[in-house]
């Protein structure tokens, strides 16, 4: 047993003990009166089982030497949750639900009942249960706090459903105002929004969403990213370029995921200059690999392979990447003989194999890793917090 749950199910023993030897105490005031502070047998067996590691006796034991009143309601709520976080939600749920049909519970009491009994459903998957229970404690008469903590869990509720237009409505304004994480989730799930409108090709919806995404933080990138993508919808390529230079702009770490479609945009406007200006300035204040790459790749077109591989050496000298190294023998392939293209060819099957097992994304958050970008972390369900790798194995 871990040496968490072993030291919850300690403190919890020591407040049933507490509980029960006051309520001994003061149940006998006729003659013969045991003796004070003495304790039912069940405490005893409980915490013996507790002793030798046998923890849901123990709990099963407290739970039913514990007779439920006023003093003792935190106590009942302590033992649900500690059978929550061991997995068994559903003896969580029956402790709550019994909690919950007592009619001498304080609105305060009531309040941290209905919110454990929901984090239950939840924990069960048994979300239409938590939502109706969550709906009702707003409009009970629980405290301040409460009643946050009930808004929260019914934000959470709505995000697994994908109910993004609910979400955003149970969040605004307090939330999005109080906590900067679930700012940062609302502009994600106006996106949500705009990407279905896309799909119903209503681009105007879309647009609407894309600009409120961006008033709730300015800083999303995804919202420009979208922009640029309704814009080439329509060949807009200028407007297009335009959303997608402003991502950069938000943060230097999210330039590779632009990089492409704007080449292409400034490929189908005919204006290599443009894009080249653009490349020159990425170099000197954010000499990412890709960068480099697309530079070399520009570089070739012009001036040959030769001057290509001199430039990317260069940079790797100043900002070592694996990717470049990969790419650099890439270019030496080009002009290669056959003895030397064969070492070659053996050297890349190392490096494609380095970078193979290495993710070009990882949450800033859990440390997920994966290679595609994933605007919600699968693992921590954190918004906008997956980034480009950066280093020696990245960017």
């Amino acid at each position: 047993m871990s040496d968490v749950l072993l030291l919850a199910l300690l403190v919890a023993a020591i407040a049933i003990g507490w509980l029960l030897g006051r309520w001994e105490s003061g149940r006998f005031r006729a003659p013969p009166q045991p003796p004070r502070g003495s304790l039912p047998k069940d405490y005893f067996v409980g915490l013996n089982y507790l002793l030798n590691e046998q923890p849901d006796r123990a709990i099963e034991t407290f739970t039913q030497a514990l007779e439920v009143n006023s003093d003792t309601v935190e106590t009942h709520i302590a033992l649900g949750n500690l059978y929550r976080s061991r997995g068994e939600a559903d003896r969580a749920v029956r402790i709550h639900q019994n909690l919950l049909a007592r009619p001498a519970l304080t609105p305060s009491q009531s309040g941290q009942v209905q919110l454990e009994l929901s984090r239950d459903f939840l924990n069960l998957g048994l979300l239409d249960r938590a939502e109706r229970l969550l709906l009702s404690l707003q409009k009970s008469h629980v405290e301040d706090a409460q009643k946050l903590a009930g808004k929260r869990l019914l934000v959470d509720l709505f995000e697994r459903e994908k109910e993004w237009a609910q979400a955003l409505e149970a969040a605004q304004p307090q939330l999005v105002r109080q906590d900067a994480d679930i700012r940062r989730a609302a502009a994600h799930w106006h996106c949500e929004l705009a990407h279905r409108h896309r799909c119903d090709n209503s681009p105007s919806l879309a647009r609407k969403a894309l600009r409120q995404a961006l008033q709730t933080d300015e800083r999303c990138i995804r919202a420009n990213w979208m922009l640029g993508q309704l814009e080439w919808d329509i060949g807009q390529y200028r407007n297009a370029a335009r959303f997608w230079q402003r991502v950069p702009e938000q943060d230097l770490g999210f330039t590779a995921i632009v990089l492409e479609p704007l080449r292409d945009a400034y490929r189908l406007l005919d204006d290599d200059d443009g894009w080249w200006q653009f490349l020159e300035k990425q170099l000197q204040h954010n000499p990412q690999t890709t960068v480099v790459m697309m530079a070399a790749d520009t570089l070739r077109h012009r001036q040959g392979t030769e001057v290509a591989c001199a430039f990317v050496s260069e940079q790797l000298r100043e900002h070592p990447s694996l990717r470049g190294v990969d790419y650099l023998m890439d270019l030496y392939l080009d002009d290669s003989d056959p003895e030397e293209r064969d070492r070659l060819e053996l050297l890349k099957q190392h490096t494609r194999q380095l970078l193979s097992i290495r993710p070009r994304h990882r949450c800033q958050r859990c440390g997920f890793g994966a290679e595609q970008l994933q605007w919600q972390c699968p693992r921590c369900r954190s918004w906008g917090t997956c980034k480009p790798v950066t280093g020696l194995e990245g960017e």
